[in-house]
């Protein structure tokens, strides 16, 4: 045993040397990972420990792996160590350029987050920031990917077209199919012609309304009143019909209708309707000077129409937000409702007459 452990002592001490280095590594991994982590919270006030954990977990695993290979060289003879040594290479390789990668990517992640919080704060537009980190991370990811590929002599061609500049569009196109790259040229034009940006109120096809939260390079996210995420792809979303309200004016005009019966005082209605309009501290004096000159009245009301059976009423009321204008017409339909009974003004029901062939006809009755 003695004479046994004496012919490989220099193979216990190399053991336990890559053991000792590996070790060290991994507790240098852990130690420097919180510090970073620690710092990163400290100066940006953001929280990227997904991305060190990541790092982190690939960094042990990768010196446990390469402190294996150096091990194996103790058992295989010493034709094989030019093969191992290239393998020892490949790994490190690649295990580095991985945690670099993702590394690299989440400091430019956060970076951008920073700029854009900070735009939001200053009230400037950040859409194009957003916009520009999908691109940005997305590049550096896909860039790591075919740096990865160059390590393996027969992608050594695919790999260096793709690096070299028109190779990289011709890449995307092969490996994506036509509805992918739609979304991405959607996102583009989105951002370059700007119909609506983040933080917008909008409404699609009238049947999709709330806040623009998000713009990706594949859909954008909007946020209903319900508080519920919408994912429209870019592509759908730049044919669909679209209203912006904040677009370059967000002052917005809201119709207040009311139907009332057709024996009720048309002028009273409309003078009772002006009045609570008028009286609501979300509204908005929109006539010019020299309307105010002439005396004006601050609401228009007018009879627009005679229906089966009301008289139909519109004021046109103005608010500064799309959002003020919806909470304005809400509240003064329930002021109107009251204000209408007080009054003695009908908001009537719709009354049918019914005839019946062979029989008698049915007087006036109120349909249910």
């Amino acid at each position: 045993m003695e004479e046994y452990f004496n012919s490989h002592i220099s193979n216990f001490k190399y053991t336990a040397l890559v053991v000792l280095v590996v070790v060290l590594l991994v507790l240098f991994t852990r130690f420097l990972s919180k510090r970073l982590l620690k710092k990163s919270r400290e100066k940006w006030a953001h929280d990227l420990s997904p991305s060190f954990n990541i790092a982190q977990k690939l960094l042990t695993i990768l010196w446990v792996v390469l402190g294996l290979i150096a091990i194996s060289f103790i058992f295989v003879d010493e034709g094989k160590y030019s093969l191992l040594n290239d393998n020892f290479k490949l790994v490190l390789y690649l295990g580095v350029l991985t945690v670099l990668t993702i590394i690299f990517a989440a400091a430019l992640n956060l970076w951008f987050k920073h700029h854009i919080n900070k735009r939001i704060h200053e009230h400037e537009d950040p859409t194009n920031l957003k916009f520009l980190r999908y691109v940005v991370v997305s590049s550096v990811y896909i860039t790591g990917v075919l740096l990865g590929l160059l390590a393996f002599p027969s992608l050594h061609g695919v790999a260096q077209t793709a690096l070299g500049g028109a190779g990289v569009i011709a890449l995307v196109i092969g490996i994506s199919s036509q509805e992918a790259l739609s979304n991405v040229i959607g996102g583009m034009f989105i951002i370059a012609f700007k119909p609506f940006r983040v933080g917008d109120v909008v409404a699609i096809d009238n049947t999709i309304g709330g806040e623009v939260t998000d713009i990706t390079l594949r859909h954008t996210v909007i946020r209903t009143w319900q508080n519920r995420r919408v994912i429209i792809p870019n592509a759908i979303i730049n044919k669909e019909r679209l209203v912006n309200f904040n677009l370059d004016e967000e002052k917005c005009c809201e119709y207040v209708e009311v139907g009332i019966s057709y024996d009720s005082d048309v002028d009273l209605a409309k003078k009772i309707l002006r009045e609570e309009c008028e009286q609501h501290p979300l509204i908005l004096d929109n006539r010019t000077k020299e309307e105010k000159q002439e005396g004006a009245p601050m609401i228009r009301v007018s009879l627009i129409e005679f229906a089966e059976s009301s008289v139909k009423l519109r004021a046109w009321a103005w608010a500064e937000t799309y959002g003020k204008s919806i909470q304005l017409k809400r509240d003064v339909f329930e002021t109107i409702k009251k204000r209408f009974d007080a009054e003695g003004i009908e908001i009537p029901f719709p009354y049918r007459t019914l005839v019946i062939k062979g029989g008698e006809k049915l007087p006036k009755s109120v349909e249910k």
